[in-house]
Protein backbone atom coordinates (compact mmCIF):
# COMPACT_ATOMS: atom_id res chain seq x y z
CA UNK A 1 0.00 0.00 0.00
CA UNK A 2 1.91 3.48 -0.94
CA UNK A 3 2.46 6.42 1.51
CA UNK A 4 1.06 9.09 -0.61
CA UNK A 5 -1.63 8.77 -2.93
CA UNK A 6 -2.38 12.47 -4.47
CA UNK A 7 -6.02 12.27 -3.62
CA UNK A 8 -6.47 14.88 -0.71
CA UNK A 9 -4.10 17.22 -3.05
CA UNK A 10 -7.36 19.77 -3.68
CA UNK A 11 -8.06 19.66 -0.15
CA UNK A 12 -10.90 17.18 0.37
CA UNK A 13 -10.27 13.77 1.99
CA UNK A 14 -12.23 10.24 2.09
CA UNK A 15 -14.18 9.09 4.56
CA UNK A 16 -14.73 5.53 5.78
CA UNK A 17 -17.58 5.09 3.54
CA UNK A 18 -15.23 6.55 0.64
CA UNK A 19 -17.32 9.69 0.65
CA UNK A 20 -15.04 12.60 -0.13
CA UNK A 21 -15.16 15.68 2.31
CA UNK A 22 -13.22 19.06 2.71
CA UNK A 23 -10.18 18.28 5.34
CA UNK A 24 -11.74 21.21 7.05
CA UNK A 25 -14.89 19.93 7.72
CA UNK A 26 -16.26 18.90 11.21
CA UNK A 27 -15.68 15.13 10.73
CA UNK A 28 -11.98 15.75 9.88
CA UNK A 29 -11.44 18.00 12.53
CA UNK A 30 -12.92 16.14 15.37
CA UNK A 31 -11.01 12.92 14.36
CA UNK A 32 -8.09 14.87 13.47
CA UNK A 33 -7.82 16.40 16.91
CA UNK A 34 -8.28 12.78 18.38
CA UNK A 35 -5.31 11.69 16.08
CA UNK A 36 -2.90 14.39 17.87
CA UNK A 37 -4.17 13.24 20.86
CA UNK A 38 -3.23 10.12 20.42
CA UNK A 39 0.22 11.10 18.80
CA UNK A 40 0.83 12.61 22.11
CA UNK A 41 0.34 9.76 24.45
CA UNK A 42 2.26 7.84 22.17
CA UNK A 43 5.00 10.31 23.24
CA UNK A 44 4.24 9.73 27.03
CA UNK A 45 5.13 5.55 27.02
CA UNK A 46 7.08 4.42 28.75
CA UNK A 47 6.42 6.42 31.50
CA UNK A 48 8.42 3.88 34.19
CA UNK A 49 5.31 2.86 35.44
CA UNK A 50 4.18 -0.45 34.19
CA UNK A 51 0.31 -0.12 35.11
CA UNK A 52 0.12 3.85 33.54
CA UNK A 53 1.96 2.67 30.34
CA UNK A 54 -0.80 -0.41 30.34
CA UNK A 55 -3.49 2.16 30.68
CA UNK A 56 -1.24 4.13 28.02
CA UNK A 57 -1.84 1.56 25.63
CA UNK A 58 -5.51 0.99 26.05
CA UNK A 59 -6.24 4.38 25.75
CA UNK A 60 -4.28 4.83 22.41
CA UNK A 61 -6.04 1.62 21.34
CA UNK A 62 -9.06 3.07 22.79
CA UNK A 63 -8.53 6.55 20.40
CA UNK A 64 -8.31 4.33 17.36
CA UNK A 65 -11.94 3.17 17.51
CA UNK A 66 -12.80 7.34 18.49
CA UNK A 67 -11.16 7.80 15.32
CA UNK A 68 -12.85 5.00 13.14
CA UNK A 69 -16.29 5.97 15.09
CA UNK A 70 -16.08 9.49 14.34
CA UNK A 71 -14.01 8.79 10.37
CA UNK A 72 -17.70 7.05 9.48
CA UNK A 73 -20.41 8.53 8.81
CA UNK A 74 -23.00 5.45 8.56
CA UNK A 75 -21.59 2.85 10.39
CA UNK A 76 -22.42 -0.99 9.62
CA UNK A 77 -23.31 -3.83 12.50
CA UNK A 78 -19.13 -4.85 12.13
CA UNK A 79 -17.88 -1.33 12.42
CA UNK A 80 -15.66 -0.14 15.54
CA UNK A 81 -17.55 2.01 17.53
CA UNK A 82 -16.94 3.49 20.73
CA UNK A 83 -19.05 1.32 23.70
CA UNK A 84 -19.87 2.32 27.10
CA UNK A 85 -17.25 -0.44 28.37
CA UNK A 86 -15.13 2.02 27.27
CA UNK A 87 -16.24 4.73 29.39
CA UNK A 88 -16.61 2.25 32.34
CA UNK A 89 -12.79 1.00 31.91
CA UNK A 90 -11.43 5.01 31.86
CA UNK A 91 -13.69 5.00 35.25
CA UNK A 92 -12.77 2.15 36.69
CA UNK A 93 -9.22 3.35 36.73
CA UNK A 94 -9.65 6.92 37.75
CA UNK A 95 -11.48 5.36 41.16
CA UNK A 96 -8.87 2.86 41.60
CA UNK A 97 -5.80 6.10 41.25
CA UNK A 98 -8.04 8.42 43.50
CA UNK A 99 -7.63 5.76 46.13
CA UNK A 100 -3.96 6.86 45.89
CA UNK A 101 -4.30 10.69 45.88
CA UNK A 102 -4.77 13.18 48.35
CA UNK A 103 -8.09 14.51 48.34
CA UNK A 104 -8.00 17.61 45.67
CA UNK A 105 -8.88 20.92 47.78
CA UNK A 106 -8.11 23.51 44.70
CA UNK A 107 -7.16 24.07 41.43
CA UNK A 108 -3.74 22.79 39.90
CA UNK A 109 -0.94 24.65 37.98
CA UNK A 110 -0.64 21.85 34.66
CA UNK A 111 2.83 21.14 35.88
CA UNK A 112 5.11 18.66 37.70
CA UNK A 113 7.52 15.92 36.06
CA UNK A 114 7.97 15.20 32.62
CA UNK A 115 5.79 12.94 31.89
CA UNK A 116 2.68 14.59 34.66
CA UNK A 117 3.29 18.04 32.67
CA UNK A 118 2.57 15.72 28.94
CA UNK A 119 -0.40 14.17 30.68
CA UNK A 120 -2.06 17.45 31.54
CA UNK A 121 -1.19 18.08 27.39
CA UNK A 122 -2.81 15.25 26.63
CA UNK A 123 -5.74 16.51 29.28
CA UNK A 124 -6.08 19.59 27.15
CA UNK A 125 -5.30 18.53 23.85
CA UNK A 126 -8.99 15.67 24.96
CA UNK A 127 -10.48 18.42 26.05
CA UNK A 128 -10.28 20.19 22.26
CA UNK A 129 -10.84 16.80 20.95
CA UNK A 130 -14.49 16.99 23.07
CA UNK A 131 -14.77 20.09 21.58
CA UNK A 132 -14.21 19.20 18.13
CA UNK A 133 -16.60 16.09 18.95
CA UNK A 134 -19.31 17.94 20.03
CA UNK A 135 -19.16 20.54 17.26
CA UNK A 136 -19.66 17.40 14.41
CA UNK A 137 -22.71 16.13 16.48
CA UNK A 138 -24.29 19.79 15.83
CA UNK A 139 -23.86 19.28 12.42
CA UNK A 140 -24.99 15.47 11.77
CA UNK A 141 -25.43 12.61 13.19
CA UNK A 142 -23.22 10.87 15.03
CA UNK A 143 -22.24 8.08 18.26
CA UNK A 144 -22.60 10.37 21.12
CA UNK A 145 -21.28 7.69 23.28
CA UNK A 146 -17.64 8.62 21.59
CA UNK A 147 -18.46 12.55 23.03
CA UNK A 148 -18.44 11.12 26.44
CA UNK A 149 -15.61 8.85 26.18
CA UNK A 150 -13.05 11.54 25.46
CA UNK A 151 -15.36 13.91 28.71
CA UNK A 152 -14.38 11.10 30.86
CA UNK A 153 -10.71 10.32 29.32
CA UNK A 154 -9.58 14.20 30.04
CA UNK A 155 -10.82 13.37 33.26
CA UNK A 156 -8.72 10.20 33.22
CA UNK A 157 -5.76 11.97 31.96
CA UNK A 158 -6.05 14.34 34.80
CA UNK A 159 -5.99 12.07 37.20
CA UNK A 160 -2.91 9.92 36.29
CA UNK A 161 -1.27 13.49 35.50
CA UNK A 162 -1.94 13.54 39.70
CA UNK A 163 -0.15 10.15 40.13
CA UNK A 164 2.87 10.28 38.17
CA UNK A 165 3.84 13.26 39.98
CA UNK A 166 2.81 12.02 43.08
CA UNK A 167 5.12 8.31 42.11
CA UNK A 168 7.86 11.25 40.98
CA UNK A 169 7.81 13.61 44.06
CA UNK A 170 6.64 16.30 42.70
CA UNK A 171 4.48 18.73 44.65
CA UNK A 172 0.72 20.08 43.49
CA UNK A 173 1.45 23.88 42.85
CA UNK A 174 -2.20 25.72 42.88
CA UNK A 175 -2.57 29.00 41.40
CA UNK A 176 -1.96 31.98 42.92
CA UNK A 177 -4.97 34.60 42.29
Amino acid sequence: MPIYTGRGDDGETDLRDMSRVSKTSPRIEAYGTVDELNALIGTLRPTGYEDIDDQLETIQNHLHIVLADFANPDPSEDDPVVREEHIETVESWIDAHDEELEPLRSFILPTGSDSGSRLHHARAVCRRAERRGVALAETEPINETAIQYLNRLSDGLFTLARVVNMRDGELEESPSY
